[in-house]
């Protein structure tokens, strides 16, 4: 055990850090909840992690990503998250990979070399090849929903998709995969919070997203935590 571990070995027993040290588990997007995420994981103990993200950080990612500060403005969110998690763990076995995910490198990326897959993209049509191509492949796969235009902490649990309500992008994700003949059997984070309407910006559609909410400090390190939770459980008991 490194000495860094120390409390956390009291908490999951020689045995459980040992488990966490032989998982491997791929991150794709670091954004609010992606970044966090993450770390919470590197922090936890796993030992073997992929990372996925082709974004830079961008002036007004700073209000809720990790690693998002006015001195990181431009720079690419996979290299500062990849400097990061070696710096918490140095003994990480850490593939970092920048690159947007296309449906090809979906498919190609998820592979039964990994114990989970977490999705943490933002948007609806790489969202759904990576989970498409999880359940297709039999890997694990826990999917963060919308964060945005929520306050309140209390109403986010982990879930089935179709038990999914009041929240935007799961129901727009629920209907697609319901077209792949994926209707349930998909874990995700998701608030059932109505979101504040008054919070949406639209745009000129040039954009990646047409619209967006807007979005606290908090509830995306949330959907983070959850998904870090219900991970770390599962690699504990595996």
């Amino acid at each position: 055990m490194a000495k860094w571990q120390e409390r956390a070995e009291l908490l999951f027993k020689p045995e459980g850090l040992e488990r966490l040290k032989n998982a491997n588990v791929l991150v794709v997007g670091l954004g609010g909840v992606g970044s966090f995420a993450a770390e919470f994981l590197a922090r936890a103990g796993v030992g073997n992690m992929t990372i996925v993200d082709g974004d830079v950080v961008d002036i007004t990612n700073i209000n809720r990503q990790l690693p998002a500060l006015h001195s990181t403005i431009g720079l690419s969110k996979v290299e500062l998250m990849a400097a990061r998690l070696l710096d918490i763990n140095p003994k990480l076995n850490l593939v970092p990979v920048k690159e947007f995910l296309s449906p090809e490198r979906a498919n190609e990326i998820v592979t039964s070399e990994f114990d989970y897959v977490l999705d943490c993209i933002d948007s609806v049509t790489p969202k759904l090849n990576l989970i498409i191509a999880a359940k297709r492949k039999g890997v694990k796969v826990i999917s963060n929903m919308g964060a945005g235009g929520k306050y309140e902490a209390s109403k986010v649990k982990v879930t089935d998709i179709r038990k999914t309500d009041y929240c935007p992008l799961a129901k727009v994700v629920r209907k697609r995969l319901k077209k792949e003949g994926i209707s349930s059997g998909v874990k995700v984070v998701y608030s059932y919070e109505r979101p504040d309407e008054g919070s949406v910006k639209m745009t000129d559609g040039t954009n990646f997203k047409k619209s967006f909410y807007g979005t606290n400090s908090w509830m995306p390190c949330l959907f983070g935590l959850h998904a870090t939770e219900t991970v770390i459980k599962y690699l504990l008991k595996k």
